[in-house]
Order: structure tokens, then C-alpha cells, then sequence
């Protein structure tokens, strides 16, 4: 199975007293990751959630589409993660002679934990002639699952790829799903998997704040649910609504995904106003907690001392890439990706 190597991170980080190394506060963080991406051929790569001292230190910001294509490319030694275990998988799974690094243990993901490996198997056994389509924000063990992954930049198009009279399973996200049913008039089987941060928003707190702010405009990532979808102005993939509000003619948004997207939208777009989407709770955002269990100390410390380590099983790790190799050639058919 796919696992961090806990054992040997937790004996490494003993042995240079990490698990009680304060960072000194004086420190130029930003100044010593770059150091030790130099000295290493370290690359760090981050999704567009993480915090946004992360992001400005990132090599690459993206969705998990260009998070995947830039893992194939790269010809760094050490690739570090800063995202969730999912994505660390990923770059792993596409660079087995590299050293994966993921900056906190329990970044996991709620959707990726919606589909357990032995339950959807035994879901899959019960539609034998099914083909199986499975977000990339699942388990390694999902996608060896699967034939084709996809990611919502490029699912739509994968599952036009797909002829019609065969019938395909979708997982793990329901929302997602039942959009794409919707987009391409098919009926396909969905697992019943969601994101935390996606289902959260509040129909009730966003119509409310459409009438506070009536010349602003509802984005929505496809992961939110069919209520929150049939309101908003423009539905798309992370990257898909940074490249809206930078192309748009209209100065404000209520953006209906997390939150770390803002930062990136702001640097774009500095003169045009960005609204978080309300959850429905106590809180006022709608950040992810496993994405923000990253921090720039944890980046350093994890480059500094090269743990937590991603390691897989080379059986697991051939038969995930399969499919994600199948995504990236229908991606580039499709002239998603170069």
C-alpha cells in the first residue's frame, strides 16, 4: 500500500531533536528555502489552497492538473508537496527515483478519505462492465482502480473521450459527478464521496450577500453542491476561475472554493474585489484544514532535514500510473496541456 515513511521520519527527526526544534524567529525563512533549493535541486511545488507565504516561495502554483503535468516534467532531485498526501502520491507515482517530501504527516483530504480502497472494489465488482473515471483527488489505491483519472479542468473532455453506450463509474465526488451527468447528458454511477470545503457553503449566505453586493458575480467550483452550481455565474476548475476573474469585464466576485485561491486572484487582478463564499457555520471562512496544515516553518524544516519521505510500493505505483498516463494523452489530444 501507499504510505508516508512514518518510521524512518519519526527516527531521523528524533535523532536531529526536530519534533522540538523551535524555528528561530529572526530567521529569513523565505531566504533559507531558496538556499536549500539550490544546494539540493530541490523544486517545491503547491496547490493554489495553500497559505500565501507558501505560495509566493512556490516554484509552481496549480490546480491538481497542472500540479500533475509539472511533477512529470520536472528534473529535480527532491520534489516537496505543499499540499495534501493525495498530491505527494501523485508526483511519486509519476517520479519513482525522486525523493517526495510532504511537510506535515496529516495533511490528508475528506474527499480522498470518502472512497476506501476495499469498499469501492467491491462497488466496482458490482457494474463489471463499467468503465471507471475517478477524480484525481483520491487514493493511490483508487486510481489503481480505475481506468482513466481526471481532474476538474479536464473532465469534462475525458469523459467525451469515452463513447457514449459505455457505461462508466464516477468517483469519488458525487457534486462533481452529477455536474459532468448534467454538462454531457450521461448517467453515470457515482460513489458517494464529497469535500468537506464544497459542501459547506450555504445557499442562504450567499443569496443574502448577492444582495449586499448585487454587482458582484458567483464562481463556483464544480466540487460545490447542485443548489450553489445553478446560481453562480461561471462554474470551473481552480485554474479555470483564477483565468475568469483575471479575463472578465466585472470588478467584483463572490468566490464560492477556498479561500487560498484569493491570494492569486489578487496578485492578477489588484484593483478588482474578491469575496470568500460563507459557510454554513460559526465561521467565517472556508478554508481547507488539511491544506492549512502546511506553514512555511514545516517547509523548511521538511527541506531542511528531507522528512517526512513519501514512499510506495512499486506493484501500487505502476498500476495508478496507468490511468494518469491515460488522462495526460487525452489532455493533450484535447490541447489542455502541452
Amino acid at each position: 500500500m501507499s504510505v508516508i515513511n512514518i518510521e524512518s521520519a519519526k527516527t531521523n527527526l528524533e535523532t536531529v531533536g526536530f519534533l522540538d526544534l523551535p524555528v528561530d524567529p529572526t530567521m529569513d525563512l523565505f531566504q533559507e528555502i531558496e538556499r536549500i533549493k539550490k544546494e539540493k535541486n530541490a523544486v517545491i511545488l503547491a496547490h493554489y489552497y495553500q497559505e500565501p507565504d507558501i505560495q509566493d516561495v512556490a516554484d509552481y502554483i496549480g490546480d491538481s492538473l497542472g500540479l500533475a503535468q509539472r511533477a512529470e516534467k520536472t528534473d529535480a532531485d527532491i520534489i516537496v508537496f505543499a499540499g495534501v498526501h493525495f498530491m505527494a502520491e501523485t508526483a511519486k507515482i509519476l517520479n519513482p527515483t525522486k525523493k517526495v517530501l510532504l511537510p506535515d504527516l496529516k495533511a490528508g483530504c475528506s474527499l480522498a478519505d470518502s472512497a476506501p480502497a476495499d469498499l469501492f472494489r467491491a462497488f466496482k465488482e458490482k457494474h463489471p462492465d463499467h468503465l471507471v473515471v475517478s477524480y484525481i483527488n483520491c487514493s493511490a489505491e483508487i486510481k489503481a482502480l480505475s481506468d482513466i483519472i481526471c481532474t476538474s479542468s479536464n473532465a469534462e473532455k475525458i469523459i467525451e473521450s469515452i463513447p457514449e453506450d459505455q457505461p462508466i463509474i464516477f468517483a469519488p465526488d458525487k457534486n462533481l459527478g452529477a455536474y459532468l451527468n448534467k454538462k454531457t447528458g450521461r448517467n453515470m454511477v457515482l460513489w458517494n464521496g464529497a469535500c468537506m470545503v464544497h459542501e459547506i457553503f450555504s445557499l442562504e449566505k450567499i443569496t443574502k450577500l448577492k444582495v449586499r453586493h448585487p454587482n458582484a458575480k458567483l464562481i463556483a467550483h464544480p466540487e460545490c453542491e447542485d443548489p450553489i452550481l445553478r446560481i453562480a455565474d461561471y462554474i470551473g476548475s481552480t485554474t479555470q476561475l483564477l483565468k475568469y476573474t483575471q479575463q472578465d469585464s466585472f470588478g467584483e466576485y463572490i468566490v464560492a472554493t477556498e479561500t487560498g485561491i484569493l491570494h492569486q486572484m489578487q496578485l492578477a487582478s489588484p484593483n478588482k474585489t474578491f469575496i470568500p463564499a460563507p459557510p454554513d457555520n460559526s465561521c467565517a471562512c472556508n478554508d481547507c484544514p488539511h491544506m492549512k496544515l502546511n506553514t512555511l516553518e514545516k517547509l523548511y524544516l521538511c527541506m531542511e532535514y528531507e522528512v517526512p519521505e513519501l514512499v510506495m510500493d512499486e506493484n501500487l505505483r505502476v498500476a495508478a500510473k496507468k490511468p494518469i498516463e491515460r488522462m495526460l494523452e487525452i489532455s493533450r489530444a484535447a490541447g489542455l496541456i502541452g
